[in-house]
């Protein structure tokens, strides 16, 4: 916490004397000023958190410079204790009129002013957390509806699509087998059977992502997420994790050849990370890899060990990502559809930055627009 600033205006510097003999003992930063309207005009130099006001000054009375500190809207919050030998129930009306919180009497008393100063001080610092929050929480609405007006004018025009394309290709495929099953072949049928499965297959792993990516926001917008600190996997059996769900995207992409693995001979250590999370960075990761790259095209995913980091890159020589677009990684955000039939809602990388950041890791993206993509994943020593 800073040194708390106290602002003293008097005319009598003999009075201020005494004021900072009182409160020497204390951590206080004070300035003296002897005229009311220097006093204001020297306010955004000084800062102060809290104003000991005389009352009875020449030129500009100290009921006067009070109303004014108190119309200035930046300064209107800052306590401010009059110092006065006045007593009457009238005089002492006109001051709270004007704005004053406090009040102490001349000649002053070291006790009784150290527990003003500290009330008072209290009051402002109380009032600063409460306008910190306050204007946290003003920029954190303004962020989520920023983020929330993205999100449903993606989500509004690509959702739909992700959806809907594997949907129809269940129901399409249902309702011709019903009508021509009797016309068909053991081997057509079983050839529609698997278009269905793998649509059906598609629209489960859409499923399954949007709602581990909605329950990661709840999380993270409630301050709950659980690092999952006690799940640890040693670096071998991450390597050997890795291995099995990348060759199965290959597989499937008719790629196996274009597949190269670089994992780096290392010393066995733990990381903090559970194997549902992991594979799913994997999955994501591999899936994009092969998707946006052309067959014959080199794939290679490499690991090594360094200085407490485990480290995954996934590098392909696809068609890559500009800055602004990798810059713009968010959920469902979608680059160039017509080059990719089957890009999606562009949750991937954003479900991957997610988890990454959950067990203290990151990612990085770097490409080189229509020359590759490197994705490098950073996970830290347990």
């Amino acid at each position: 916490m800073n040194t708390p600033s106290i602002l003293v205006i008097d005319d009598e510097p003999n009075n201020f004397d005494v004021i900072e003999a009182f409160l020497d003992a204390e951590d206080y930063m004070l300035y003296y000023v002897a005229d009311g309207n220097d006093a204001i005009n020297q306010l955004d130099l000084m800062e102060p958190d809290l104003i000991l006001l005389d009352v009875m000054m020449p030129n500009i009375d100290g009921i006067e410079v009070c109303h004014l500190i108190k119309n200035i809207p930046q300064w209107k919050s800052v306590p401010i204790i009059m110092v006065t030998s006045l007593s009457s129930k009238q005089d002492l009306a006109r001051c709270l009129e004007a704005g004053a919180d406090d009040f102490i009497s001349k000649p002053v008393n070291g006790l009784e002013l150290r527990a003003r100063v500290r009330s008072m001080l209290r009051i402002k610092q109380q009032y600063d957390r409460i306008k910190t929050l306050s204007n946290l929480q003003e920029n954190t609405i303004d962020f989520l509806q920023n983020n929330l007006d993205g999100l449903c004018g993606n989500l509004a025009s690509t959702l739909p699509h992700e959806l809907n394309t594997p949907l129809n290709g269940v129901v399409s495929v249902i309702e011709l087998l019903i009508k021509e099953y009797p016309n068909m072949d053991t081997e057509e049928f079983r050839r529609f059977l698997f278009m269905a499965q793998e649509s059906a297959h598609r629209l489960a792993r859409l499923t399954q992502r949007f709602l581990r990516y909605a329950q990661l926001e709840i999380l993270a917008s409630n301050s709950k997420i659980e690092t999952n600190s006690n799940r640890t996997i040693s670096t071998e059996i991450l390597i050997e994790l890795i291995e099995e769900p990348v060759k199965r995207r290959a597989k499937q992409a008719n790629r196996l050849d274009d597949l190269n693995f670089e994992i780096a001979n290392a010393q066995t250590v733990d990381i903090s990370i559970n194997v549902r999370d992991f594979l799913c960075i994997i999955d994501e990761l591999t899936d994009n890899a092969f998707k946006f790259s052309q067959p014959a095209t080199p794939i290679t995913v490499r690991t090594q060990l360094n200085e407490g980091i485990f480290h995954i890159l996934i590098i392909d020589r696809g068609r890559g990502m500009t800055e602004e677009q990798i810059a713009k990684v968010s959920a469902f955000m979608q680059f160039e559809r017509k080059y990719y039939e089957h890009l999606g809602v562009g949750l991937g990388l954003r479900l991957v930055q997610r988890i990454a950041r959950i067990y203290g890791g990151n990612l990085s993206i770097f490409s080189i627009y229509n020359r590759g993509t490197t994705v490098h994943l950073e996970l830290p020593i347990a």
